[in-house]
């Protein structure tokens, strides 16, 4: 009998997931915990990143933890967006004609009112680097009206309510030209938390030490999270810090088992980000992370 490639790379593939699935199993066991699976901007692979539809196909997938983006726009208003601009790979104009890349970069954000940016489509025309996205009419939803949505959604399912991990993204270069000063920027996002009443399942995370500065400040009871792409090492990052933040989150290129190690006996989770694959899963388990961001939660069985 002749087997097609294209029946080995299933078979190897239904392998992987099993694999997955034991392990998943055996570490949370063996951390005591549940796994954290959190959904990449939504599930980024599956759905048009930082958006409603994005946030409820991965609540469908089962995901513990919702990551998403937030920006801010002329008029004050927290929005989902990774970007500081309308992206022209996937963001197209209210007529529907496409953006060049020039023009894209100079519609920033908080240049424009929310209201302007609602306009546009970010989703009909899907995005190039994930060819598995659905392409649907979609546009950049409010931060408020992402958690209603979410917490609504998962009432109507029967679904636990979810996790919320928002991404200030923010840059001292970016500071006035991008978005407001870090105590600004957290001002405006807090107040959306305290007012959706999500402050015991929100995590606040950023690669700029000094957002998570003020929100240790302002808010200490809340969960942070210092994202890293250095190779700085750990106790660099953390220096960065004026505390010790409730996640350490690397690229999960950077995950060793002596990191791991290190992070838990300082109290620390590590939720890697973001891992694509069933194999890249498998190995960073074994380490015995805590978590993973995922653009595909379809790839983790269970969740």
């Amino acid at each position: 009998m002749t087997i097609s490639l294209t029946s080995c790379i299933l078979i190897s593939s239904v392998k992987y997931l099993a694999f997955l699935a034991l392990l998943t199993v055996s570490a949370a066991q063996a951390q005591q915990r549940p796994l954290d699976i959190q959904g990449h901007r939504g599930c980024r692979g599956l759905m048009p990143e930082n958006t409603i539809p994005a946030m409820r196909r991965a609540l469908d997938l089962g995901v513990t933890t919702l990551e998403m983006d937030a920006a801010i726009s002329q008029d004050g208003q927290v929005l989902l967006s990774h970007d500081p601009y309308l992206n022209a790979d996937f963001a197209y104009r209210p007529d529907g004609q496409p953006l060049t890349k020039e023009e894209g970069k100079a519609l920033r954000l908080y240049s424009l009112p929310y209201a302007e940016i609602r306009r546009y489509d970010v989703g009909s025309h899907g995005n190039p680097k994930f060819p598995q996205q659905q392409k649907l009419l979609t546009y950049k939803p409010l931060l408020a009206e992402v958690i209603d949505s979410a917490e609504a959604y998962a009432k109507r399912t029967h679904r636990p309510a979810p996790y919320y991990n928002i991404e200030t993204k923010t840059t001292p270069a970016g500071d006035g030209l991008n978005h407001p000063a870090p105590e600004e920027f957290v001002r405006l996002l807090l107040a959306v938390v305290k007012a959706k009443g999500i402050q015991d399942r929100v995590i606040i995370q950023s690669f700029d030490p000094r957002t998570l500065n003020v929100v240790h400040r302002t808010q200490r009871r809340l969960r942070t999270a210092l994202l890293v792409e250095n190779q700085d090492g750990l106790e660099k990052n953390l220096q960065r810090l004026s505390f010790r933040p409730s996640i350490y989150s690397p690229h999960y290129k950077l995950v060793t088992p002596d990191l791991v190690q290190a992070c838990h006996q300082q109290r620390m989770q590590v939720i890697p980000w973001t891992v694509n694959t069933p194999a890249e899963a498998a190995q960073l388990l074994q380490q015995q992370v805590d978590g993973l961001i995922t653009d595909y939660p379809d790839l983790v069985p269970g969740h």
